[in-house]
């Protein structure tokens, strides 16, 4: 049975850091393609980043790539977000989520499993 397990979110000051994790498990996952997401409420998922498991190549979207960090640990099975300088419109519900292929990482649609999400509240 696959898992995808976020931790690390929490309360946060604006302009701090936090560093999300996502335990996977379940399967052999080399050959697929791991993201993170955000839902802020009342809104729609959001993509932010993705990393392909086996050869680490990275994409962002242009709202985070210079303040957010995708990276993986092969020994842990683990992916992680690292988010620098956090606003207030950091505030959602951070999701990982996997996908079989790079086609369409940018939509929800093609992934195939989502963790239940771990949330991320940004404070004055």
């Amino acid at each position: 049975q696959v898992q995808l397990v976020e931790s690390g979110g929490g309360l946060v000051q604006r302009g701090g850091s936090l560093k999300l994790s996502c335990a996977a498990s379940g399967r052999t996952f080399s050959n697929y393609v791991m993201s993170w997401f955000r839902q802020p409420p009342g809104k729609e998922r959001e993509f932010l980043a993705a990393i392909t498991w086996g050869g680490g190549s990275t994409w962002y979207a242009d709202s985070v790539k210079d303040r957010f960090t995708i990276s993986k640990d092969d020994a842990k099975n683990t992916i992680y977000l690292q988010m620098n300088n956090l606003k207030f419109e950091d505030t959602a519900l951070y999701y990982c989520a996997s996908a079989p292929s790079l086609q369409g990482i940018w939509g929800p649609g093609s992934y195939d499993y989502w963790g239940q999400g771990t949330q991320v509240t940004v404070s004055s």
